[in-house]
Formats: structure tokens, C-alpha cells, sequence
């Protein structure tokens, strides 16, 4: 193989010190120790005329010899370069010989050996550069368009670029040329790939770094269908048309979930389909591509219109004129905005005909009649809504009402007084819940709490909803209903219950809730039989999923909400078992700047309260994280903390039982017999530990929620847990201090209550 057309090729005996130097005397081949490792040694090419030996290639990078016994060499080719490709040398794969030639990086410095970063021209799909972390892409440079991989001419070089794709091969070489400049491009033990620039005899070397240069090389930052301009901050956004796939971890800044398409694809009719124009982009990951020659823009428009699995199509040109038609199959990964708009090339995305440039004439016909009929129908929507309304509540309150409509949130705002609900435009009328729910048929009631019995509905699509309907004999009213749909409307999280509407009509009030095809979390960790389809690894993910939508309330969330009646009850799981927060009706929102509050009325779940709030009415995001803890510790053991007994002689409860095994070092007993597996998981006890630091007495003592996610995903030292806030099983104490405090009985069911203690 030609190193920059300076070739070693020869047989011959080699001993420790001897040498072979190239025809040009570029380069010479030999035997060295890398730095801080005489004992390994490896036979080498390197450059002749630098007074510091700069290594090009290793030829036993992972076997090195441990003595200088004669070794008799046969260099015949390059085929299998190192950490270095030098100019003229091949990068690719061939198909015939099955022989793929990249670079992949040292160990370390001083470790020659195969490291985890390489660089590999991709045949997959349409060829494309591409560099690896171990199976993982970190870089990709874009399909191959007729110029170049890389802008190397604004370094002042003169490169000649080729590439050969056919059915034998795929390669890829880059010349240097009118240059006396050593040029070398290597890939570095850290992980960056970079071109380094000598003068021949100085032994000293510029590097440019190649990859990665900016936050838009790192490769599907934005996730599918979103873009990444270095420019911007945040970097990444949805392409026009697009919106983001989950807004919640898109507006905290984790992009992965990346954006989908406004308006969904339809694919009943040959006319619902158009596609829409993105120019000045890199094109996105070729891997899911096909590749056309010979074909014109309208006639690479016609074949991936007529193929419903074709996502998005591309002109390029090749080599010598020639152009070519590239279609996507899948959604389409890693697009960034070029920093010179025009060595950008033009995307063609499939759209609904609605959101494409051109849609078809019987399309755009039927556009204008929609948009003229929706405009319409919105109107005497709107207004037979906020008549129906206005009547509704000026009789039910005949105090002054204002109603405006809210675009951004998509729902009415409507204000009673002081106070303020939102409405939701989806499942707004009260009959569509009595047909869905079948009347209310008791077949139909998938459960019982405070705020009354909850029915399971199918409306007409086929969606599955949950309809809460607040009981005659609830002690809950109109004042929890508007606090739950205020707490949970604008709330978007995937481990909170989506809010779909509500409805209120004469004495109905009635939320409508997302279905949740497994229940709640306490039918299976207290049922014998249910409990033992929970294995460790569902229920690990069941702790996690409420810390992360607890953080998101606490932090994360435009409000600041303490939610007040955490409990398993309380927590729904859908179809693959993850968990949802549900049940807002005693919540509240503070101030961004606040920790918590004080209130006359302490409402929630006897076993769950805080000692703080349970017995002087104080609330904090603590009250929430004790309620975390001992949904924690009941989740591992399968035990309820309250009718919890371990002896007949006294009534400890479940709090009380886990410390006493912490701190006589018995963890183990506390796990769910029904858990396979071994009582002594790390993880397990690790989230006993958790759990135990969550209800300790003191709420200063207790961690934040933002802490507890990151101590339970990281295997890091946890604190010493100190007592928990323990409480008898027949009696809890209220009241600010023992002359003024009552005793008041509690019944061991989990039904919500309201204890008033005026001050």
C-alpha cells in the first residue's frame, strides 16, 4: 500500500535495532518500546526525519513481543493501518475478500494497543464516514457528494477525493498534493479525530481537530426529526411542521425522544401525501437508504411517493456529472444546518398533503373546505360552550364569571372570582361520558376513593378513558375538583395520569382521566397472589418512575406542586407497567421560591402523612419525599405500613420494622418473599436504604427528590439513616403541643381524610 507513494515492501530478517527505510526515505520501519513500557516491544513505521519518533503504524499492536530474539518480517501491504491514515492510503470495505480497512485509536498514550474509538466507511445503505465509541456512533460526516468528506482546502492544502461504490467494493482514498508538508490523520486515544501538519525535519506538528468541532457533531443529538443548529440555544429544534414527541423532557433539555410529525400520516388515500422542501441541512443517517443513479428530481419524487415506506428522498451528485436518487425508510436521525447554507443540500420529507409545499389539487380543494367548515363549527363550538357555561355556573354560584379562550394551553380559562379552572376542549360534555361509561353500569366500575366511584369508558374511536364521578356522599366537593383539574391541566409528564377533560353539569362533576388497563399499584404489592408478577425489575422501575414524576412536580414543573396524598393506591400503572401519579385533589402549588406551607386542615392518608404535617399542619416538599419512602419500603416488602405487625405483643409498623433491620444489619429480611431475586441485590438493599432515608423524623434530614433519583441510579455512598417518624396503629396525635392536642380514631383503611384542628 502506498504511504503517501512511498512504499516499504521487502523480505528480510529483522533484529532488535535494525531498520528499513522506505524507497523515498520518508518513513522507516523498525522495533521501539512506547514510553513507560520497556518490556513491550512492537514492530513499527514511523517518520525518518522528525527528531521526536512520531509512530504511524504497529503491526502487533495487541500481541508485543518481551524479548529481542530475531524476527523474520514480510511486508508486502498496508491493508490494516492503526491510529494513523496517511494520504493515498484506502479506507472501506470489499466485499470479495471481506477485508474492511479502518483506523482505530491506542489504548492510551503509551498503549499501543486497539482502543474503543475507530473510524469506518459505513457500506450500509449509502456510504458515509463514520466514528465509533465501541458499537456506538459518535460522528457520521454525511453520504459522499461528489466533493469531499471534510473541507480540508481551508487549511491551504490541494486534496484530490475518491470513492469507488460498486458491487466488488466500497472505498474511499484522500490525496495530498503539491505539498512538501507531512499530513497525517489520526484518531487519539481520547476519543477526537484530528489532522496533524509537520514541515518536513522539524519534528514539530500542528494538529487541526477534525472531529468533533462543535456540540452538533455528536451524532443524533436531536433525536429523530429534529435538527441541531450550533448557532442556537438549546442547539436543538423541530424541523417546520414537526413538534416535539414529549414536550416534558424536551423543555428540560434531554432531546433523545427527538420530534414527530404535526400532523400524522395518513394512509387511506393515494392523495393524503406530499412532501416538504428542508434545504441547506446535512442529510440525515444513510444507513435506512436506497440509492438510484441516473434519475431526475421529479422522477425521485415519483418513486418514493408511490412507496408508502419511503420516508424522504435526496438528489446527490456522484462523480463526473452524474445523479443520483437517495430514499429514506426510516425516521430520520442526525440532520444539523450547515454553517454555510450553500454546501447544504436539499431534503424532501413526506408530509400530510395539509403540511407539505405542494399538495395534490384534490387535496388542496378539500384543505379549503375543511379550514372554511372548521372555522365555522369552531365558532358555534365556542359559543354554544361558554353559553352552556356561563348558565351553569351563574346558577349553581350567581357570583361574576369571566371566560376567555387560552390558545396556548388549548383550553378555556375560566374565572370564578378569585379562583381560576381550566377547561379542556376534549370530552366536554357530560352525555358522551354517560354513553362511554354505559350509563355508569356497575360492570363497568374499575374502582372506589375519596372523591367517589371511577368507571372505565370507550368512546366511539375506541379510546379508553377513565371517568371519575364525585359521590353524593363524598366529603369531597366543587372545591377539590377545581383544584385538581387547576394542578394537573397544564402538568405534562410521562409518569403523571394524563388529564384528557371534565365536565360539570347541575350536581355532575365528573374527570376524565387516560385509562390505565393495571390499576393502581396497591392491587398488586398487598394481594398474595398478584404481588408475585411483580419481579425486582418492574418494581425497581416503579420506584424510579414516581421519584422522576415526584422531581418533575417538585422541580421541574411550571408549578411547584406538594402533592399531600402520595400512596399506592394513588399511583396507576398502563399497559407496560409504568407508574402515573394520580389524584390531585388535595394538592397544592407554592411559589418557585418556597419549600412548603401551613394549613388549618390536614388532609391525607393516615401511614403515608408526614409527623410534621400529621401533627401541626406543616407541609413541604418533605411531606411528599416521606411519602415517597414509605411507598418505597412498602413496594420491596409487599407490606402496608399501616396493619403492619411483626409481634402479637406490640404494634410496630412497618417504618418502625425496616430501621430496627437496618440497624442490626438484617436488610434482607424486610424482601418480599415473592422476589426471585437474591434477598441481598445491591439495588434492593440500596433502595431500602433509600426508602429509610426518606422517612426520617426530621424533614431537614430527608433528601430532595432531585437527590433520591440520582441515589438510586447511581451506586454512590449513602448517608446513615436515622429513626423514622413512627406512629401507633391505633391512634395518631394532633395538635401543636400536648395542651392543646386530641387524640382522634382512625380506621386502617386507606380512604383520604380531612382532620380540622383550629389554632
Amino acid at each position: 500500500m502506498s504511504l503517501a507513494r512511498d512504499t516499504i515492501s521487502s523480505t528480510q530478517f529483522l533484529k532488535y535495532g535494525d531498520t528499513i527505510v522506505s524507497s523515498a526515505g520518508i518513513f522507516e520501519m523498525g522495533f521501539f518500546s512506547p514510553t513507560n513500557s520497556s518490556h513491550n516491544i512492537y514492530v513499527a513505521i514511523w517518520y525518518k526525519q522528525t527528531p521526536i519518533r512520531t509512530i504511524v503504524w504497529v503491526a502487533n499492536r495487541d500481541t508485543p513481543l518481551n524479548n529481542t530474539s530475531s524476527v523474520a518480517l514480510k511486508i508486502i501491504s498496508f491493508d490494516h493501518p492503526t491510529d494513523t491514515l496517511l494520504p493515498g492510503m484506502k479506507l472501506g470495505t470489499n466485499f470479495v475478500t471481506g477485508l474492511e480497512i479502518s483506523v482505530s485509536a491506542w489504548k492510551t498514550e503509551t498503549d499501543p494497543g486497539t482502543g474503543q474509538y475507530r473510524t469506518t466507511l459505513d457500506p450500509t445503505g449509502f456510504p458515509q464516514v463514520v466514528f465509533w465509541k465501541g458499537g456506538n456512533k459518535m460522528y457520521r460526516s454525511g453520504p459522499w457528494t461528489g466533493s469531499t468528506w471534510r473541507d480540508l482546502e481551508k487549511w491551504g492544502l490541494s486534496v484530490e477525493t475518491s470513492v469507488i461504490i460498486n458491487a466488488t467494493e466500497v472505498m474511499t482514498r484522500v490525496l495530498v498534493i503539491n505539498t512538501t508538508k507531512l499530513i497525517r490523520f489520526v484518531i487519539t486515544s481520547t476519543g477526537t479525530l484530528q489532522m496533524d501538519i509537520g514541515e518536513n525535519g522539524t519534528g514539530k506538528w500542528n494538529s487541526f481537530p477534525l472531529v468533533p468541532i462543535d456540540a452538533c457533531d455528536k451524532y443524533g443529538i436531536c433525536g429523530p426529526y429534529g435538527y441541531c443548529d450550533n448557532n442556537k440555544n438549546p442547539v436543538c429544534g423541530c424541523l417546520d411542521k414537526f413538534v416535539a414527541r414529549d414536550p416534558v423532557e424536551w423543555g428540560s433539555s434531554d432531546f433523545s425522544g427527538g420530534c414527530v410529525r404535526r400532523t400524522p400520516l395518513n394512509y387511506s388515500s393515494s392523495d393524503a401525501h406530499g412532501f416538504k422542501r428542508y434545504s441547506g441541512v446535512k442529510l440525515p443517517d444513510t444507513n435506512v437508504s436506497t440509492f438510484y443513479k441516473n434519475m431526475t428530481l421529479q422522477e425521485c419524487n415519483n418513486v418514493c411517493l408511490n412507496n408508502i415506506s419511503c420516508m424522504a428522498y435526496s438528489t446527490l451528485m456522484i462523480s463526473n456529472g452524474e445523479n443520483g436518487c437517495l430514499l429514506w425508510f426510516d425516521d430520520l436521525m442526525d440532520i444539523r444546518v450547515v454553517v454555510i447554507p450553500e454546501d447544504g443540500q436539499d431534503l424532501y420529507i413526506r408530509m400530510a398533503s395539509s403540511d407539505s409545499d405542494y399538495p395534490s389539487r384534490s387535496e388542496g380543494k378539500k384543505l379549503k373546505i375543511i379550514k372554511l367548515s372548521s372555522s365555522i363549527l369552531g365558532g358555534i363550538l365556542v359559543l354554544s360552550l361558554t353559553s352552556t357555561l356561563i348558565i351553569i355556573l351563574c346558577r349553581r354560584r350567581r357570583k361574576k364569571i369571566h371566560l376567555r379562550y387560552s390558545n396556548n394551553a388549548n383550553a378555556f380559562v375560566i374565572t370564578l372570582t378569585q379562583d381560576t379552572i381550566y377547561v379542556t376542549l376534549s370530552l366536554i360534555i357530560s352525555i358522551d361520558n354517560v354513553i362511554a361509561t354505559d350509563n355508569f353500569s356497575l360492570r363497568n366500575k374499575i374502582g372506589e376513593g375519596g372523591y367517589g366511584p371511577v368507571y372505565k369508558g370507550v368512546l366511539d374511536d375506541g379510546k379508553e378513558i377513565a371517568v371519575k364521578r364525585l359521590s353524593k356522599t363524598s366529603m369531597q366537593g366543587l372545591r377539590e375538583f377545581k383544584n385538581e383539574v387547576n394542578s394537573i391541566a397544564e402538568l405534562q409528564h410521562r409518569n403523571l395520569v394524563k388529564l384528557l377533560g371534565w365536565c360539570i353539569q347541575g350536581e355532575e362533576k365528573m374527570l376524565i382521566y387516560e385509562y390505565m388497563p393495571n390499576k393502581s399499584l396497591d392491587s398488586y404489592i398487598f394481594d398474595n397472589k398478584r404481588r408475585a408478577l411483580l419481579d425486582w425489575p418492574k418494581r425497581f422501575n416503579i420506584i424510579n418512575g414516581i421519584a422522576r414524576g415526584l422531581l418533575y412536580l417538585h422541580q421541574d414543573s411550571r408549578l411547584k406542586i406538594i402533592h399531600r396524598d402520595l400512596k399506592a393506591s394513588n399511583i396507576l400503572l398502563d399497559i407496560n407497567m409504568d407508574p402515573k401519579i394520580s389524584d390531585f385533589g388535595l394538592a397544592r402549588s407554592i411559589e418557585l421560591n418556597e419549600t412548603g406551607a401551613n394549613t388549618n386542615q390536614v388532609a391525607g392518608t393516615l401511614g403515608y402523612m408526614s409527623p410534621e404535617y400529621a401533627g401541626h399542619g406543616i407541609f413541604s416538599i418533605k411531606s411528599d419525599v416521606f411519602s415517597f419512602g414509605v411507598l418505597v419500603l412498602e413496594t420491596v416488602s409487599g407490606k402496608r405500613n399501616r396493619g403492619f405487625s411483626h409481634h402479637q405483643d406490640h404494634y410496630e409498623n412497618l417504618l418502625g420494622h425496616a430501621w430496627k433491620l437496618y440497624r442490626d444489619g438484617r436488610l434482607v429480611e424486610l424482601v418480599d418473599e415473592h422476589l426471585n431475586e437474591p434477598c441481598d441485590s445491591p439495588e434492593i438493599l440500596r433502595s431500602i436504604h433509600v426508602g429509610l432515608l426518606c422517612v426520617q423524623h426530621c424533614p431537614e434530614d430527608r433528601p430532595t427528590m432531585s437527590s433520591i433519583v440520582h441515589m438510586l441510579a447511581n451506586n454512590v455512598e449513602l448517608p446513615i439513616a436515622k429513626e423514622p417518624g413512627f406512629f401507633t396503629e391505633s391512634m395518631v396525635r394532633i395538635g401543636a403541643n400536648s395542651s392543646s392536642s386530641k387524640e382522634i380514631s382512625c380506621s386502617i383503611n386507606e380512604v383520604t381524610i380531612s382532620l380540622l384542628d383550629p389554632r
